[in-house]
């Protein structure tokens, strides 16, 4: 698999800067106006991409009333049907290629999630330039064969999934030739509890298959956005609102502009935080060297006396002999007058 690749005409890899992408989902209400002014928003936040979603109720599921259809299991739509659910979030496939093109015009990213074969067709026919998965169609191989053959990156969120079913999406898209490929740990909760996060899964997916590794992350706030950065993470995935008191099956976990900003301010600031392995002096420190310990005369010597723990210490600032000489000194005699104060150096010390 390729070490990195490109969205949009972004670079999307290990030596780049984290890719930020605002989920819109179905925070925009189905009204088109707060869709376009997410978009912007999301923009003006921070983000490189909006991401959107491209299924209607009818693709996903039937509209049926019989148990197996309702939501529960403790879930923020318990009591709603499937069906009923996804009526509210589809975005309309309308809208897609229009807000695409606003997103570009703003200098932004954008893609979408397709959750059916009909979508990837409609994708394709309108030039999306990548293709995510969403963890509840890991399973879906069919779906992730023919992303696949598109040649277009593929992002692939894990929740919910064992390594057997990681290894076998990424298997899938091996044998259909896919070279640019991406793996977002995720917890398929809404929202999603910090416990059950296991970030350290990052690092250890990325060692597995050999490509990049983000998080797709519903948990509350930005806390554990940014420390997966610190993780290894190459992309981040966060759902976007306007505000969640406009409501929505999404705005629960949804971070608004204000906090889309500050947490992609902190993901720079982390990014810069990690820089390189180094083991020298910074240019900022420089001034800071002076401050070290050295060896110092603490008390007048006379010339001919000699040199002991009482009158020779290891004191800052740094002007004097390095601390490593101490025991050496020590036990010797002042060639000339030594004043308190003085930084000591061997031409200080007789042979």
């Amino acid at each position: 698999m390729d070490a990195d690749f490109e969205i949009d005409g972004r670079k999307v890899g290990p030596e780049e800067p984290v890719y930020v992408v605002a989920e819109l989902s179905a925070n925009h209400g189905q009204n088109y106006d707060r869709a376009r002014d997410s978009v912007k928003a999301a923009a003006e936040a921070g983000a490189d991409a909006v991401k959107l979603q491209t299924y209607t109720a009818d693709t996903l599921t039937i509209d049926c009333d019989r148990p197996e259809f309702h939501i529960g299991s403790g879930t923020i739509w318990d009591g709603r049907t499937l069906y009923n659910l996804y009526e509210e979030a589809f975005t309309p496939w309308e809208w897609q290629p229009e807000l695409r093109k606003y997103a570009l015009d703003l200098g932004i990213g954008c893609f979408t999630s397709p959750f059916d074969i009909g979508a990837v067709e409609f994708l394709e026919a309108n030039g999306f330039p990548a293709y995510k998965i969403a963890s509840f169609e890991i399973v879906d191989l069919p779906l992730i064969n023919c992303v696949s053959k598109t040649d277009k990156p593929v992002i692939i969120s894990t929740g919910m999934s064992t390594l057997e079913e990681i290894q076998e999406a990424f298997d899938v898209i091996a044998m259909s030739g896919g070279k640019r490929l991406a793996f977002l740990k995720c917890t398929s909760a809404y929202p999603s509890p910090p416990e059950e996060m296991n970030l350290r899964t990052i690092p250890d997916l990325s060692s597995r298959f050999g490509v990049q590794v983000g998080l797709s992350d519903h948990t509350l706030g930005s806390t554990t956005a940014i420390a997966a950065v610190a993780m290894g993470a190459t992309i981040l995935e966060k759902h976007f609102t306007l505000s969640r008191a406009l409501g929505g099956p999404d705005s629960k976990f949804s971070l608004e502009p204000g906090e889309f900003k500050k947490m992609v301010e902190e993901i720079r600031a982390v990014e810069q935080a990690m820089g390189t392995v180094k083991y020298s002096i910074s240019d900022t420190e420089q001034s800071a060297v002076r401050f070290r310990r050295s060896l110092f005369a603490v008390k007048d010597i006379k010339a001919g006396e000699v040199l002991t723990d009482q009158n020779i210490r290891s004191i800052r600032p740094a002007d004097g002999m390095h601390t490593r000489y101490l025991q050496e000194v020590i036990g010797r005699t002042a060639k000339v007058d030594i004043m308190k104060g003085m930084p000591l150096n061997w031409s200080l010390i007789a042979d």
